[in-house]
């Protein structure tokens, strides 16, 4: 650094991974037809998280135009409610609602993350562009072309997260909502390679969330909006941007006052492969609990061995939980749990519930079950380890697997089998056994808040992929928003699912 003049205000080249990620958003796409089948059910997997969320006052009181009455005549819509919002507000709105139950995809590698949070963006601003029109008379957007920003806004953010661990200095990974929102949003916005290189470096710019909010002994109910929160700046800065403001082209790498030095102890951000559809083709769905997804495969395990204990709970001595190493970091946690989003980032809450309950839902965080005391008491008797073979199927590209095993021990030196599970019902080598179940997790969380005609042609769209994608994103936002009168709706929803 000696060597360097600070002082030198001459303007460099972008830094590298900003022209990477520009040249991608605003290039085609390769040929992809498993890209965009995913995509398609990633959305109305998404929808479902987003419906379900309608039922819980906690996210719903967070919803709606900033102060009361500012609202937008032909703004950008937000599913399942009656909100016609600048498009700002409407990705915090939708953003929070995808997000709020932690039952949407998600992306595992040194980074995590859940890319269907990038919907924030992308419907609000693909449903405000076609409703506010602009000087170039553009025909109606189809729904491939919200695909199209989909699968691009997932491969930004899940090939970030392959070597790059913004958790290990403290930064949340919704930081890499906000980037790859922001530069979805710009192009979607009309924005040249130029601008979502300005718009992305601001993005960076704006550094990290920290992730207090996930942690004991913090953890609390930003969590659920945080992504909300990213992809609403994502927005925000991409307006900026098309109104004329300046990028910073050294963002990442300007020596002492860039993102790497500042904020990264000193380490280039990498882009790990040539981005294309990969992290799409390989997300995983959260099919079966709404849970942290470093535990899905430990309550399936626990599930299995529910008959066989669930009437000798007093004679257990031990419950042993294998896992992997980031599990251990994330959600292995003792002591008292305070809210929803304590347990459902807790490892052995959620083992607890489905060992003694035999059913993981959202239901399961609120007070009226955790206030059950078999379930601190079975917590006291769990014994977290990593198991190091987990770990590194965790981190193999070729498996990515979230390997986690349950063995429970009773008091007269007995014990049930040893229940491993390598990965979910959600991962890629599990994807036709999931699928079924997403499509009802779909008609579970939509279905009841919709009117009957408004479903009947919603449901028959989403089951064909030409169909889907040849309709206009402002004919599936206009069934999105016909919902019926709830007062004899099904408080159940997320139960079924």
């Amino acid at each position: 650094m000696s060597n360097v003049d600070l002082r030198n205000a001459a303007r460099p080249d972008p830094d590298p991974v900003l022209a990477a990620i520009a040249d991608y958003t605003v290039g085609e796409l390769p040929d992809a037809p498993e890209a965009y089948t995913t995509a398609r059910y990633c959305l109305l997997d998404a929808l479902a998280c987003a419906f379900m969320a309608l039922r819980l006052p906690e996210c719903t009181k967070l919803l709606g135009p900033v102060v009361p009455g500012a609202e937008l005549r032909n703004g950008a819509r937000v599913p399942g409610t009656a909100y016609e919002l600048d498009p700002v507000t409407a990705a915090f709105n939708i953003g929070a609602l995808v997000r709020w139950l932690d039952f949407n995809d998600t992306w595992l590698a040194a980074e995590w993350g859940h890319p269907s949070d990038n919907l924030g963006a992308i419907l609000a601003v693909t449903d405000y562009r076609d409703r506010a029109g602009d000087s170039r008379g553009h025909s109606p957007m189809p729904v491939r072309d919200l695909l199209t920003a989909m699968i691009k806004a997932y491969e930004i953010q899940g090939v970030l997260s392959l070597e790059n661990s913004f958790n290990r200095v403290g930064l949340d990974h919704v930081l890499l909502v906000r980037i790859a929102s922001t530069a979805v949003a710009t192009h979607l916005l009309g924005g040249s390679r130029e601008q979502v290189i300005d718009s992305v470096a601001n993005a960076w710019i704006d550094g990290g969330a920290l992730r207090t909010y996930r942690h004991a002994p913090n953890t609390g109910p930003r969590k659920s909006w945080a992504a909300g929160d990213a992809t609403s700046r994502a927005v925000r800065l991409a307006l900026l941007t098309l109104a004329g403001e300046m990028g910073y082209p050294s963002a990442l790498s300007a020596l002492k006052w860039g993102f790497s030095d500042v904020l990264f102890d000193g380490q280039p951000v990498r882009l790990a492969r040539p981005l294309g559809t990969y992290v799409m083709e390989n997300i995983l769905f959260k099919i079966s609990f709404p849970a942290e997804f470093h535990a899905q495969t430990a309550v399936e395990a626990a599930l299995t061995l529910h008959p066989e204990i669930e009437n000798r709970l007093d004679d257990i001595s031990e419950v042993m939980i294998e896992t992997q190493e980031p599990a251990i970091r994330i959600i292995d946690k003792t002591g008292p749990l305070h809210n929803p989003a304590d347990r459902d980032h807790c490892l052995q809450y959620m083992v607890a519930v489905a060992l003694i309950f035999g059913r993981l839902t959202a239901d399961d965080y609120e007070e009226a079950v955790a206030g059950d005391p078999r379930i601190d008491a079975l917590r006291a008797r769990m014994k977290v380890s990593e198991n190091t073979q987990f770990t590194r199927d965790y981190y193999d590209p070729a498996k990515r697997y979230i390997g986690n095993a349950v063995q429970v021990r009773f008091r007269d030196g007995s014990a049930t089998d040893r229940i491993e599970v390598l990965c979910p019902a959600g991962h890629r080598e599990r994807r036709d056994e999931a699928l079924p179940v997403l499509m009802q997790k779909f008609e579970t969380g939509v279905r009841p808040r919709l009117e009957a005609d408004a479903w009947t042609r919603l449901s028959g769209i989403a089951a064909d992929q030409e169909r889907f994608e040849a309709t206009a994103v402002d004919e599936l936002m206009n069934l999105l928003v016909r919902q019926r009168e709830m007062a004899s709706a099904p408080s159940e929803a997320s139960n079924s699912a």
